[in-house]
This record gives C-alpha cells, structure tokens and sequence, in this order.
C-alpha cells in the first residue's frame, strides 16, 4: 500500500536526521577525538597543561598571577601582565585578587587614550579604610601607578610622559575664555584634576601659564574646563616597557615582552642566591621568536618560565 505523501515526506525526514545524527553527533566527534590523540597533538588537545614533579600547576595558554595575599609581587618569581578579567567564583578560589587571570571570565578594560581623568574617591570614607564605589581610575592613572609600583620593584626609573612623580595621570583643567579654536589661552584657574586635596600636598607643578595650579577637590565640578594633558620631561622610551603596565585584549596572555623580562633578572637572582647568566639561560629557552619569522614580537612564557625557576633553583625563604 503506497503511503500517503505527507507521511513519505516525515519518514524522510527522520531518515535524514538519523544519519546526520550519526556523522555529526558520533562519527565525527569520534574522528576528531581520535586525531588528538596523535603524539604531538594530544598535549595540545588536552589543554597545554603545565605539570611540575608529576603535578599540574596550569597551563601554558593562561597566564597566572604570582602575588601574596595581598597582591603584592613574589620577588622570587617573575610577574605577569596585568589584567582586566571580571570577578569569577573560580578566581576567587585561586588567588585573592579576583580581577587577575580568570579564565572564566575573559575580557578587556575597554578604555582608550582619552580615558585620562580619574573620579576621585571620597576622602571620608578613604579615611575611614571603606572603598568609595563611585570612584574610578582612568587608564591613564593606572598605568602612571603600574609604572612607578614596577619601577619600585625593580630598581629603573618608573617614570613615563604624562605622568606625576607620584604615580597618577598629569591632568590640567583650564578655566577661561575660549578663543577662536574652543582652547583656554589664557587661563584664569588651573587645576590638577587627577590630585586630591587632602591625599596630595602639592601638585605636580606649582603654575600653569603663570596662574598657580591647585589640587581637585571631593564633588566638584571641573567639567567647564579644558582637559590639558602635559607630558613633562619623563624618557619618551620608559625604562618600564608597555605590556609591563597594560593588560593583554584576553586579559588573560601568559606572556610579556623580553624587555620586561630583562628588567626582572636582577631581581630573581638576587632572591633565588643565584647568578643573572643562569636566569637569562632559562629565559632564553621560555622566549619565543616571531611568528612566522616577521609578525609580532619575541615573547617570554612567564608561566613556564616560572615553573622552569622552581624545577631548577628552588626559593628557599
């Protein structure tokens, strides 16, 4: 007995999804997995994953932060990048500073150059040890802090154009009449916008144009005034390399440059009672050369690395 149309069409219908059931859902995960297991693909397959004396420690992909409790730098370790990955409860269970290297919640800071003035916190509650959630801190502050803090550690300048001496964006705001371009010429009020009163003595610089400079006050409203930032005369090159102050687009990159590394091996030896030939000799093996020969930049695997200081020349405290 011929079927009416309508169920032929159905039975066709369950026919086709059985069979791509079976070469989607089975044969080619199958396959897939198969492939991994190749020798010399299934590391990879598996993740990168780091192990040292038989215990996985992380993997080669992510990159990890080496801070106490308190978020303060290992000396006995290199130090990674910064980063700008959101709160995740994995990271809460691995390391107490919950913004750093999580790797469920991959993200970028999402901030650019014009990001330059801070919204200042609110000195009673700073004075009170409580977090102002109103405050932010511009791009540009975070990265003049970064710089100083990583200078500190390191012994080199941490000084960077258009920073303060004391580690914050070097903002002006110039109140005035406008000329014909919408610039403050001439001023009549000058203000440090990224320096609080109360947190700061004095600004970076004691006068603008001949006008005396003064420090930000809580609530006030500077936003009449033309945002001026001045450069100073910090080295156009930093002795504080770029990716030592700023996070990866993933926030999650286990490199740095070879620049930054070179300013941590004086560091590492020092702490590990060893010499810096024999902390360059294992950068050398965690650094990689440009892809492809030509696109970016030769890199330094801090995890491996870092595994690689452990395995060789233990700290002992």
């Amino acid at each position: 007995m011929r079927l009416p149309s309508w169920i032929r069409q159905h039975l066709a219908a369950v026919r086709a999804l059985a069979v791509l059931t079976v070469i989607t859902g089975i044969i080619y995960p199958l396959a897939v997995f198969g492939v991994a297991q190749i020798p010399g693909l299934k590391d990879k397959a598996d993740g990168s994953m780091l192990k040292v004396n038989g215990k996985t420690v992380g993997s080669e992909l992510i990159g990890q932060s080496f801070t106490d409790k308190d978020g303060n730098a290992l000396k006995q370790y290199f130090q990674s990048r910064p980063s700008s990955t959101i709160e995740g409860p994995v990271q809460k269970d691995v390391n107490p500073d919950s913004t750093a290297y999580n790797p469920t919640g991959t993200s970028a800071g999402n901030l650019g150059p014009e990001d330059t003035v801070d919204t200042l916190p609110d000195p009673k509650l700073v004075a009170a040890g409580e977090e102002d959630e109103n405050a932010k801190t511009s791009l540009l502050t975070t990265v003049c802090t970064n710089s100083k803090t990583i200078g500190e550690l390191e012994g080199v300048d941490g000084s960077r154009p258009f920073c303060t001496p004391g580690g914050v964006g070097a903002v002006l705001s110039l109140f005035g009449p406008r000329d014909s371009q919408g610039k403050v010429s001439k001023p009549t009020r000058v203000v440090s916008l990224n320096e609080e009163q109360g947190v700061v003595k004095t600004p970076f610089v004691s006068e603008y144009k001949g006008v005396k400079v003064e420090l930000a006050k809580f609530g006030e409203d500077y936003a009449a005034g033309q945002v001026v930032p001045i450069k100073g005369d910090a080295p156009t090159k930093p002795a504080v390399p770029a990716d030592a102050v700023t996070a990866s687009g993933s926030g999650l990159d286990p490199h740095i440059s070879t620049a930054y590394a070179d300013i941590q091996i004086k560091r590492i030896a020092a702490a590990r009672h060893i010499s810096p030939a024999q902390v360059e000799k294992l950068v050398k093996a965690a650094t990689s050369g440009r892809d492809l020969g030509f696109m970016g930049e030769p890199r330094v695997n801090v995890v491996k690395l870092n595994a690689q200081l452990d395995a060789r020349y233990p700290f002992q405290s």
